[in-house]
């Protein structure tokens, strides 16, 4: 059974429950009402066990969610982190200008030529020249190529080492 049949299946048992409670709330304020199984106490135990566990399993559930929440967040900040030394690291060892740096940046974050040209305020020529440069230099035919080879190395390394590969790295040292 997935994760999410259980959660629905456990959300169906919970309204299910709720749905009891409210009938039983509404036959007790019924005049001359008699529903079976609104009287029985061992009905009414099963299905307040039922809740109990259902609260328990949406608990843990709940902290499970918040905990892998927090790790994407952490490998989040260190993938931006490492992209970042990546970029610096690439257009070092291609030689690129500042200029063709930030055209390289720009490029990457997936910005056209006219709206680089824009932002840079300089000729659309002079960005296509600078982006001809880049692309050269990288070994590369334009800027899907160019973003991959980023995506590449960044897919290439653990950015946020997993329990057990902390443990082995401790134990190498």
């Amino acid at each position: 059974m997935t994760r999410a049949t259980l959660l629905w299946s456990l959300f169906a048992v919970q309204a299910l429950c709720s749905v009891y409670f409210l009938l039983d709330i509404v036959l007790d304020f019924w005049p001359n009402s008699s529903f079976f199984l609104a009287e029985s106490d061992l009905v009414e135990l099963l299905v307040t066990v039922a809740l109990i566990g259902g609260l328990a399993f949406t608990t843990f559930e709940l902290r499970s969610m918040l905990n892998r929440q927090s790790k994407l967040e952490d490998q989040m900040k260190v993938a931006s982190g490492a992209f970042g030394e990546v970029l610096e690291a690439r257009f070092q060892s291609w030689s690129l200008t500042q200029a063709e740096r930030d055209v390289a940046i720009l490029a990457i974050k997936g910005f056209a030529i006219a709206e680089i040209a824009k932002i840079r305020d300089t000729k659309q020529g002079t960005i296509k020249a600078q982006c001809a440069s880049i692309y050269r230099k990288a070994g590369v035919s334009g800027r899907l190529q160019l973003l991959s080879l980023f995506v590449d190395d960044l897919l290439a390394d653990n950015l946020v080492a997993t329990p057990t590969h902390q443990a082995r790295e401790m134990d190498v040292s």
